[in-house]
């Protein structure tokens, strides 16, 4: 349970408000964006202080909970890969062409080493521009992919 109000201003920022004090441009922050993405979120103040903690989302009354997760949407970019379609070189730098939850695009991968195992199945793939992709369970995707895949892993 809650002991806060959750709002937007009118220039569209987070308003958090307990016991009568006021804390305008709160950011949310996930502390396992990945494992845990619905759980341990914190709510930082405009100085990065932390002034409330939520264990789990879906405790919250609906309105809040969506403006936390309207607001993270905003924060966090991780297009999930479905498909890689080629690669431009089997040593890096090399430049991929993959198709993500989010559409078709390009990322470079600078190094092996920007590729991460989460899990046994999972990866998070950091670009040349600092984008992290995620692929979330190798087996799932298909022989051309994992082929290209396995030549970086």
């Amino acid at each position: 349970m809650n002991d806060f109000q959750l709002t937007r201003n009118p220039a569209g920022r987070l308003v958090l408000t307990r016991e009568g004090e006021r804390h305008e441009g709160v950011l949310p922050v996930r502390s396992y964006p990945i494992a845990a993405p619905d759980e341990c979120v914190s709510l930082l103040s405009a100085e990065g202080h932390e002034i409330a903690w939520i264990e789990r989302l879906d405790s919250l009354p609906d309105d809040v909970r969506a403006l936390i997760i309207s607001e993270l949407a905003c924060r966090e970019f991780t297009p999930e890969i479905k498909r890689i379609s080629h690669v431009s070189s089997f040593a890096t730098p090399s430049t991929w062409q993959v198709e993500t939850d989010k559409g078709d695009t390009e990322l470079l991968l600078k190094a092996e080493d920007h590729i991460r195992h989460l899990s046994a199945t999972a990866l998070l793939i950091t670009d040349g521009h600092g984008v992290s992709f995620m692929i979330r369970d190798l087996e799932k995707m298909d022989t051309h992919s994992r082929k290209l895949l396995d030549r970086f892993l």
